[in-house]
C-alpha cells in the first residue's frame, strides 16, 4: 500500500466516537491506523456544548488530521451527519493533502421552516428536546444528548451555509453514502453534495435498511464493505483525483462573460429606437406613493394579541410549556391578522380601475 495508511472519522452533532465505533473497529481491523475524536463541546452535557462554536469542533478536526499524517503516508477522511460536514471543510482546505473523502448521511442545510428561528430562540431557551435516536436496529447505544443545545445549532447553521457555498473547491474522490429513510437529515443533503462537488470520481452508495446513524444499524456491514472497497480503489489508482470543470471551460466562460457585455454596433451613441425607448419610459404610468398606515387603537391590540399568541406557540413547540393548547393560539394569530386587515383596508377610497380613456 506505500507506507501507512490513516483514517480520520468524525462523530457527528451533539454524538461521540461511539456512534461511529464499529465503523472505526472494522476499518483498523484490515489494516488501518483509525483516529476518532472527541469534539470540543460533546461527551460532556448540552450545556458545555452552547459554549462552543464550529470553528472549534473544526479545530479539533484538522489538529486531529495532522498528527495522523506525521505517522501516514496516505490519509483518507470520513465523517457522519456534522462530521461530514466537517470533513467536506478540511477537504475544501486541505484537499491536497487529502487521499479520498467518505461522507454519510452528510449534513449540509435543512431547509425546514421551524430552523428560522433558531437564531432567536437560542436567546429565549437554552436547548430542545430530542426524539429517540434514529436507528432502525433495537437497543443501540446511548451515544448522544437528550437535547439540542440552540446556541450550537445555530454556530452549526453558519458552518453550513459555509460549506455548502464552497463545494465546488472538492475536487478528490468522493465516496457519498446515505440512507433513503433518514428522519434526521434529509437525503437531500447528499444530493447537494454530489451535484455540485468538482470530483471526477464519485461514488453513490445507498442504504435501504438503515435510517440515519447506520454505523449502528443494520446496513453496517454493507457500510464496512463499502468503505473498504472505496480505499482501496483510491490506493490502487483505480479512482482517481480530478475535476471535470478544465482550462477550456473556463476560457470559454470568460468569452461569453466579456460578449455578453459588448455592443455590436458602436457607429452612434444612440439610435431611433433608443429615443423611442426614453419616450416610452417617459410616459409610463407613476405609481402613487402612499403614506405610512396609521394603526388605530384595535389595531394595535390586534398587534399585541399576534405577538403574545405567536410566542406562546414558539414556546409550545420548542418547549413543555402548555397553557391552553395549541389551537386557542392558533385562532389568536388568525384573528389578530383578520382584525388588521380589516381595519387597515380604506374604504373610502376610489380606485380608478385604468381601463377608461
Amino acid at each position: 500500500m506505500g507506507g501507512k495508511i490513516g483514517v480520520l472519522l468524525i462523530h457527528g452533532f451533539t454524538s461521540t466516537p461511539i456512534s461511529i465505533a464499529p465503523w472505526a473497529k472494522f476499518l483498523n481491523n484490515a489494516g488501518y491506523t483509525v483516529v476518532a475524536p472527541l469534539l470540543p463541546g460533546h461527551g460532556t452535557s448540552w450545556q458545555q456544548m452552547n459554549q462552543t462554536t464550529w470553528q472549534d469542533w473544526y479545530g479539533e478536526v484538522e489538529k486531529s488530521f495532522l498528527e495522523l499524517k506525521k505517522s501516514c503516508d496516505r490519509v483518507f477522511v470520513a465523517g457522519f451527519s456534522m462530521g461530514a460536514t466537517l470533513a467536506l471543510r478540511l477537504c475544501q482546505i486541505r484537499g491536497s493533502e487529502v487521499e479520498g473523502l467518505i461522507v454519510l448521511n452528510p449534513s449540509i442545510h435543512d431547509r425546514r421552516w421551524f430552523m428560522k428561528f433558531v437564531p432567536i430562540s437560542k436567546f429565549l431557551i437554552g436547548s430542545i428536546g430530542k426524539g429517540p435516536t434514529d436507528v432502525a436496529a433495537p437497543n443501540p447505544p446511548i451515544h448522544a444528548y437528550g437535547r439540542t443545545p440552540l446556541k450550537a445549532l445555530d454556530s452549526l447553521r453558519k458552518l453550513w451555509r459555509l460549506v455548502e457555498r464552497d463545494l465546488y473547491l472538492i475536487d478528490l474522490p468522493i465516496m457519498v453514502a446515505y440512507s433513503i429513510n433518514d428522519h434526521a437529515v434529509d437525503p437531500e443533503n447528499s444530493m447537494t453534495v454530489i451535484d455540485n462537488v468538482f470530483s471526477v470520481d464519485i461514488r453513490e452508495v445507498v442504504f435501504e435498511n438503515s435510517f440515519h446513524n447506520v454505523a449502528l444499524d443494520f446496513d453496517l456491514t454493507q457500510l464496512n464493505i463499502e468503505s473498504k472497497i472505496f480505499i482501496e480503489d483510491v490506493l490502487s489508482g483505480a479512482v482517481k483525483r480530478g475535476s471535470d470543470f478544465n482550462e477550456s471551460d473556463l476560457v470559454d466562460a470568460e468569452f461569453e462573460s466579456i460578449v455578453s457585455g459588448l455592443s455590436l454596433d458602436q457607429s452612434a451613441p444612440t439610435t431611433y429606437l433608443d429615443e423611442l425607448e426614453k419616450i416610452d419610459q417617459a410616459n409610463l404610468f407613476t405609481p402613487p406613493n402612499p403614506g405610512k398606515i396609521k394603526l388605530d387603537q384595535m389595531q394595535r391590540s390586534s398587534v399585541v394579541a399576534l405577538l403574545g399568541s405567536g410566542a406562546y406557540l414558539i414556546l409550545y413547540w420548542f418547549t413543555d410549556f402548555e397553557f391552553i393548547g395549541v389551537w386557542p393560539a392558533v385562532l389568536g394569530c388568525l384573528a389578530s391578522v383578520a382584525i388588521i386587515i380589516w381595519r387597515t383596508a380604506r374604504t373610502e377610497d376610489d380606485f380608478d380601475d385604468g381601463a377608461s380613456l
